[in-house]
């Protein structure tokens, strides 16, 4: 499949057409979305429309975009207004939005074509795309292992070529983690650099938007293409998109890289290895590499599972039965939000729920959401130490390969430990990205994580370049 990159070219300079770019994803998408379960939504007729209107205006010597014409899935908790978005509950089954969320819209004005809402674990909970309400989706490379999650839709749209990129949501690893089990390339971007205007939310301080693809050039130009201020997000940092495919080649010749024991300890030892190689193949390229313990990252994923059901148990509350989605009818209101909750909501949601509501409930705010608070700023200062030192750490994306369906959906804990090594990031707002580099159990592909402070997303982009062409992906 051409990359994104190349798609774009090839549509802005005649040599091929954004129709027939999109009839070949729906060609991909008719033949192996039945086996993978990867799109709950295809917009056949609003793309074909986009497709047309793309190829009419280059025909009219336009400039459409550095995503012309390209096909992009979109996870569906990002609302596309008239377009059934879900979050996989049953609670918004049907729901049409009446907006777009920005994203969307910047996505539109740099030329791209959405193709249709990914699957993804119910309200982004989960770490394999098992708790969507619309069933698992299946990992093109092993369907018998799960994507990943919670993109895990979006993660397999790319990896079965039915798209070249997507977007996908990343609140404690819902990028990398899937990117990693799936082989691709996955960013999560510092807080704020994209906006979170219409990606429906699950924990507003740890939710940010970013982007899958086959390669760190499609990464780079698909996250330049989202990123920016955006009035309409209080959160949003006040300055224009980044200069980041300029970079992707800097390489990292007098960088100092460090790698951190606590983003390796615990991982198979397959992962370690390439990690091991991964280290060498910058210490090749000119790099000063260190070792670094950071024992705050063993704090990680205590503090998240307070923070994140906390958020959670309040931005969900709006899901009432009241004013939109799934209303279950009953004697009065108070009993109608009650069956409208029980029905609507899974397990893993309800889970979370009530964990985080008891966290913030009186008598227990202090010791269990205070203290999670506590640990993040603690976070948060530990990475800023690092930072003074070196410029970037290196570890394992997810301590295993893709693993086998239901082989963790019994225990919750096994479960969320896949997102051992991604969770710090998320709480101190940083970026991230995942990278594949060789494989493990299964040669199955392993994922490395680069991670830098916030707005380090080119220097990211230019040492994954680095490990991607060591590996030969080139």
């Amino acid at each position: 499949m051409k990359t994104a990159h190349q798609i774009a070219i090839d549509v802005q300079s005649g040599a091929g057409s954004a129709e027939s770019e999109l009839e070949r994803t729906l060609g991909v998408i008719a033949a192996r979305n039945e086996e993978l379960n990867v799109f709950l939504h295809v917009d056949e007729d609003g793309a074909r429309s986009a497709a047309a209107s793309i190829d009419a205006r280059v025909a009219k010597g336009e400039n459409v975009g550095p995503l012309a014409g390209v096909p992009i899935a979109i996870k569906d908790n990002m609302c596309q207004r008239g377009i059934p978005t879900t979050c996989s509950s049953r609670i918004l089954e049907g729901w049409r939005p009446p907006y777009s969320a920005t994203v969307i819209d910047r996505l539109l004005a740099a030329g791209a074509v959405p193709v249709g809402k990914t699957n993804l674990d119910e309200f982004a909970m989960g770490s394999s795309t098992e708790t969507s309400a619309f069933g698992a989706t299946r990992n093109p490379l092993d369907p018998t292992r799960v994507p990943g999650g919670s993109s895990g839709g979006s993660a397999a749209a790319v990896a079965a070529d039915m798209t070249s990129i997507a977007v996908g949501s990343d609140t404690g690893g819902s990028i990398r983690q899937p990117a990693a089990l799936c082989g691709l390339v996955g960013m999560k971007p510092s807080y704020g650099l994209v906006s979170r205007y219409g990606l429906i939310a699950f924990a507003s301080s740890l939710d940010q938007i970013g982007p899958f693809a086959k390669n760190v050039m499609d990464a780079a130009i698909l996250l330049e293409a989202i990123a920016g201020h955006d009035p309409m997000d209080s959160t949003s940092l006040p300055e224009p998109p980044p200069s980041l495919v300029a970079h992707v080649n800097d390489g990292v010749a007098g960088k100092r890289i460090a790698l951190v024991r606590e983003l390796v300890d615990g991982a198979d030892p397959d992962v370690v290895a390439s990690v091991e190689r991964a280290v060498e193949a910058l210490k090749d390229a000119g790099a000063t590499i260190v070792e670094l313990s950071i024992p705050e990252f063993r704090l990680g994923l205590s503090a998240y599972y307070l923070i994140a059901p906390a958020e959670a148990s309040s931005n969900l509350a709006r899901y009432d039965g009241v004013r939109y989605g799934l209303r279950v009818d009953a004697d009065d209101v108070a009993a109608m939000n009650e069956a409208t909750r029980t029905a609507g909501f899974g397990a893993e949601v309800k889970r979370r729920i009530m964990l985080g509501t008891y966290a913030l409930s009186a008598g227990y705010y202090d010791a269990y959401y205070g203290q999670a608070l506590k640990v993040r700023t603690q976070m948060i200062e530990a990475f800023k130490r690092a930072y003074l030192d070196v410029d970037l750490l290196i570890g394992a994306t997810t301590p295993s390969v893709a693993f086998e369906f239901g082989s963790k959906t019994s225990d919750p804990m096994a479960m969320y430990l896949s997102d051992v090594f991604t969770i710090p990031t998320n709480l101190a707002g940083d970026a991230a990205v995942s990278v594949p580099f060789g494989s493990g159990e299964a040669d199955l592909p392993v994922g490395v994580q680069l991670l830098g402070p916030g707005r380090s997303e080119a220097q990211l982009f230019a040492a994954a370049r680095v490990l991607e062409i060591a590996e030969g992906r080139s």
